[in-house]
């Protein structure tokens, strides 16, 4: 599968290493790259970007601000020198953050992450149908391992390499990531809303534009994620 991708940095040297990286991988088509941040918003509404590289900090806007700004977003990896502005990244749903200097092998990691979203949204919908019969999953908890009832997750959330699974009587911290609790995990029960964010289907309680209410809390459900969480909806709806 071809994968398009538009690289906004302003720095001319961290700009053709880029372009370097994107080139070295068969899969990958660069449209353009460009060092004003304005100049790539015409590309970024007049044509499909599968994959933007974008710098955090530029003279006339950052990246973040940027961002901010698409009402359509392509898969987003963020690239700067400062770390600081990581967790502000994952809150925007951006698939990686690459901390400048990059090797290779980090770019390679990250572009992965976009192939893996993207296949799993290409399954058939059999695929993604399948219905599981488990009824609870184990996870570690500190030096012990704990049985969760799948039927009382209300959500699960996720951050880096910690997951807080939310129940209907207690919290319980993880040490994995959420992708690989979701992949344990039965589609016809949980449903992905945010990078952040998994939630038990039969624990919703009210579904707003942007949010999902469980119980006291307000979950996002991110730009990401809409679509396939709007027609998993409709199929459901009465």
């Amino acid at each position: 599968m071809n994968l398009t991708c538009l690289i906004i940095e302003d720095e001319p040297l961290a700009r053709n290493l880029m372009k370097d990286y994107v080139q070295k991988v068969p899969y990958l088509t660069l449209v353009e790259a460009f060092s004003n941040p304005i100049s790539a918003l015409e590309v970024l509404k007049s044509r499909h970007i599968d994959i933007l590289f974008l710098d955090i900090q530029m003279p006339e806007i950052t990246g973040i601000s940027l961002l901010k700004t698409l009402q359509q977003k392509p898969f987003v990896i963020l690239t700067t020198a400062y770390s600081q502005y990581a967790l502000e990244g994952y809150e925007l749903d951006v698939v990686d953050y690459l901390l400048k200097p990059i090797t290779f092998e980090r770019f390679l990691r990250a572009v992965d992450k976009v192939n893996q979203r993207v296949a799993v949204a290409a399954k058939p919908e059999t695929e993604n149908t399948v219905t599981d019969t488990r009824s609870f999953v184990f996870v570690k908890d500190g030096t012990k391992l704990v049985k969760i009832h799948l039927d009382d997750i209300l959500y699960i959330e996720g951050l880096k390499d910690y997951v807080t699974i939310h129940t209907k009587e207690k919290k319980v911290v993880t040490l994995q990531r959420l992708k690989a609790l979701e992949d344990q995990l039965p589609l016809n029960q949980f449903i992905r809303i945010h990078h952040s964010y998994i939630i038990a289907v039969d624990a919703i309680e009210t579904i707003f534009k942007n949010e999902i209410q469980i119980g006291k809390a307000l979950l996002p459900i991110s730009e990401s994620y809409r679509k396939s969480f709007r027609e998993f909806i409709e199929k459901n709806q009465l």
